[in-house]
């Protein structure tokens, strides 16, 4: 199985408290070490006994460093959806995560796949959907270092939290008294539907609030930011 320490100590070295990564430190002082090492992995066998901890942490692992790999390729640029005289090119967008580009395990894999066919319809963890990321200011932020098997459910325990209580992700306003939420909500609904019988009813798992979200708490979601999550010093 893959040895994911050098992943974790890229994540520690460009990424701060804060999941913004640093893309042009990265580009310009080890700008090949993250692909030449996916390269390097792409012949191991998928052993087909692991466990489910264990392929949680490899997925996520995977999915997210073929993205940054993906996005060094092509920094400098400011947003992961493209625009062609000022008009978003959806095409290339969704381009961007249906090709099957990514060599492992002697197969070829687009992000798409990874994300629906094994981290969510495989393993069914919508928890998932606060670690995996797109490099977009609106996705979760990029955890400052590696998923562990045996770590892997804090992990996503804290990432749910840290997600969840971000107001830029997810806030209650008391004078409407409405919820306010990522539109990963909307896009994933069925997945955190599998664990609580209503999105309000989910969030407030994790939420920190004295209000007690139902079935009935309007819901609002907010505008999607796909501008690059970098950090620029």
């Amino acid at each position: 199985m893959i040895d994911f320490e050098l992943w974790d100590t890229l994540l520690r070295q460009y990424v701060d408290a804060q999941g913004r990564v640093n893309y042009l430190a990265w580009k310009t002082e080890q700008p090949h070490v993250l692909s030449d090492w996916l390269k390097s992995q792409k012949r191991l066998p998928l052993k087909s006994n692991t466990n489910a901890l264990e392929q949680l942490a490899l997925w996520i692992n995977l999915y997210n460093a073929f993205t940054i790999s993906r996005i060094l390729e092509l920094y400098p640029l400011d947003s992961i959806l493209p625009k062609i005289v000022g008009v978003p090119n959806w095409l290339a967008f969704l381009w961007f995560f249906q090709r099957r580009v990514y060599d492992i395990f002697g197969q070829r894999y687009s992000l798409a796949q990874i994300e629906n066919q094994i981290l969510r319809d495989e393993l069914q963890e919508p928890r998932i959907h606060f670690a995996i990321v797109c490099a977009s200011v609106g996705c979760p932020l990029l955890r400052s270092g590696a998923y562990f098997p045996e770590q892997v459910v804090q992990q996503l325990d804290e990432d749910a939290h840290r997600f969840i209580n971000n107001p830029q992700k997810v806030r209650y306003d008391s004078h409407s008294q409405t919820l306010y939420c990522n539109k990963i909500f909307k896009w994933y609904r069925q997945d955190f539907l599998k664990v609580a019988p209503s999105i309000p009813e989910y969030i407030c798992l994790y939420l920190k609030t004295d209000v007690l979200l139902t079935a009935a708490t309007p819901i609002s979601y907010l505008d999607y930011d796909w501008s690059l999550n970098q950090r620029i010093s």
